[in-house]
């Protein structure tokens, strides 16, 4: 289990749940808490005991909206980032961060940033199974080269190793693999779609759209948040029977390379040897 004082992050990273509620009450944006987080409101009526992140999904359209506004609507010390408004940003999926904050997940990553929720556009599906399984196939091969155009190629040392992952951080850009990856979203209108995806769900994630329905208001921590109307529904499909306790073991944290509540990310010198190469 992680070493850092877990309430003490939760605490951080509801407040930015809260900024971004707040946006997309005023500007009228749909948002639904997700995946753990999700699972955590019903269940625990607030975080996951165990759970140091936070997740929530916006419909492609909303997404785009708030990612394009997000500038100018969320208060500091509050910034969102994706690759659609940042080309060096390597996920496939967008975050709201505090930047006043430092964290780094992975050593090996080259992403810094400060404590964030995670952002997922839902988008729409292809209705056949064959075309589906051909999208989220797609979808999985250039998220894993954008995962390893980022990463540092020395990870498990300098021998033969490390050849393929710097063959292709010279073949690929991340701004040509996130354009890909857009591209392959994007094909399947999410507004005329009847089913719809979380890409990094993969082929079991595909839901009746009917499923999201309306944001619907629930119990999180004492404070109200937006999600999925039809969560039992959802949540059955993503875990089963989701009210069972998981074992200690499968009781899973990020354990983070480094974290800051005090230093503003854009303060903090990374001295990893990859990244200034």
């Amino acid at each position: 289990m992680a070493s850092y004082d877990i309430k003490l992050l939760q605490s951080n990273i509801l407040k930015i749940l809260l900024a971004v509620d707040k946006v997309c009450q005023e500007h009228h944006l749909r948002y639904y808490a997700w995946a753990g987080t999700m699972l955590g409101a019903v269940r625990h009526k607030g975080f996951i005991p165990w759970d140091d992140d936070m997740d929530i999904c916006m419909p492609r359209p909303d997404y785009d909206c708030f990612m394009s506004h997000a500038q100018e609507w969320l208060p500091a010390p509050y910034e969102a980032i994706c690759a659609e408004i940042n080309s060096s940003y390597p996920g496939a999926f967008g975050k709201v961060i505090n930047a006043n904050t430092t964290l780094i997940e992975r050593e090996h990553s080259g992403y810094l940033g400060g404590i964030y929720i995670d952002i997922f556009p839902i988008d729409g599906v292809p209705s056949g199974r064959l075309a589906q399984k051909i999208a989220v196939m797609r979808y999985g091969i250039l998220d894993k080269l954008i995962y390893f155009l980022n990463r540092n190629p020395y990870k498990h040392g300098h021998g033969p190793g490390s050849w393929p992952i710097l063959l292709l951080q010279k073949l690929f850009s991340r701004q040509w693999a996130q354009k890909r990856i857009l591209k392959l979203r994007l094909r399947y209108d999410y507004e005329q779609s009847d089913k719809v995806l979380d890409y990094d769900d993969g082929i079991q994630g595909i839901i009746d759209k009917k499923i999201l329905g309306s944001p619907t208001p629930i119990e999180f921590e004492g404070e109200r948040i937006m999600g999925v109307e039809k969560w039992d529904l959802y949540l059955t499909a993503k875990y089963g029977d989701y009210m069972i306790i998981p074992p200690h073991d499968d009781q899973r944290q990020h354990n983070f390379f480094y974290l800051d509540y005090n230093l503003p990310y854009r303060q903090y010198h990374d001295e990893r040897s990859f990244i200034h190469k």
